[in-house]
């Protein structure tokens, strides 16, 4: 239902409508998109046309329908991405293009997280594939860029210490990450802020070990986590797709998971075997997700 504005914040409103408009204008700008030729002319079809400036700007041929979704996530402080800007894998949806259908399903997804885990004082959750195939990896990182475009202090842990992806798909090289913290070779300083994206931090995961399940299985693992729930809003753990072994101590240290299964080609067999493990651990099952991309 409309809201119905009394007269002064009829007025507010109206005012704010022009301080919106010369921002945008100022922002694209800054951002090479417009020189100051260009942007009175854009003011003066504005003005003639009743245009918003954004209309008016793409109406001259000037700027593209993207830039001015970029300059509007600026305006808003919703951080996403220009293509090719970052150095980050093009499959992170969420970070380069946030208003397609696919980004549409992640922020459903995120809306369950929140309303069925973390809205319930949770902060850790371990996404778990099903199979080699289940895209997993790169589902956990933009749903990592999700929750940190809703403003939570999102960490995003790479405990897929067999064939780790994030620090692919984030661009951060091969640093110092959780096998090391676990061994006693680095400390939690080893999550890094990933400078493009505000808000979100990932922990790789280190130097592959001959052990990873023994690893996961240390109480180092739930210490770490411990301290890590007092920094962060959010911890997402990406584990282990084809290992269950290592997929068990990391539900049991989390406390809540969520499986993916790719459609048409996740054997239900394999689903269910994963789901009889996880609740073997008394982990709350929160949930299973179609990967249909």
């Amino acid at each position: 239902m409309g809201e119905v504005l009394s007269e002064d914040a009829q007025q507010g409103t109206e005012a704010r409508a022009p301080q919106i408009e010369q921002k945008l204008g100022k922002l694209l700008l800054d951002a090479g998109k417009l020189n100051a030729h260009d942007a009175e002319r854009v003011l003066r079809l504005q003005k003639s046309e009743g245009l918003r400036f954004g209309d008016a700007a793409i109406k001259l041929g000037l700027v593209k329908e993207s830039d001015i979704q970029q300059a509007l996530a600026q305006q808003f402080d919703y951080p996403y991405l220009a293509a090719g800007v970052g150095g980050l894998s093009p499959t992170l949806v969420a970070a380069y293009q946030p208003f397609t259908a696919q980004v549409e399903q992640l922020r459903a997804l995120r809306s369950q997280l929140m309303l069925r885990w973390f809205g319930l004082g949770n902060k850790s959750l371990a996404i778990i594939g099903v199979g080699a195939d289940s895209g997993a990896s790169d589902l956990v990182a933009n749903l990592a860029v999700v929750f940190s475009q809703l403003g939570e202090r999102t960490l995003l842990i790479d405990a897929d210490l067999r064939k780790p992806m994030q620090h692919q798909i984030f661009n951060l090289g091969n640093r110092a990450g959780l096998s090391d913290i676990l061994i006693g070779r680095a400390d939690l300083s080893a999550a890094v802020r990933v400078e493009s994206l505000v808000g979100l931090s990932v922990l790789t995961s280190g130097a592959v070990p001959p052990n990873p399940s023994e690893l996961l299985s240390r109480p180092a693992f739930l210490s770490l986590l411990q301290v890590y729930q007092e920094q962060y809003d959010v911890v997402l753990i990406n584990s282990s797709s084809t290992a269950i072994s290592d997929a068990i101590p990391v539900c049991f240290h989390s406390g809540g998971a969520v499986l993916v299964a790719r459609q048409d080609m996740t054997a239900m067999k394999d689903l269910n075997a994963l789901i009889g493990a996880v609740r073997e651990t008394r982990t709350t099952l929160v949930g299973t997700v179609l990967n249909r991309f």
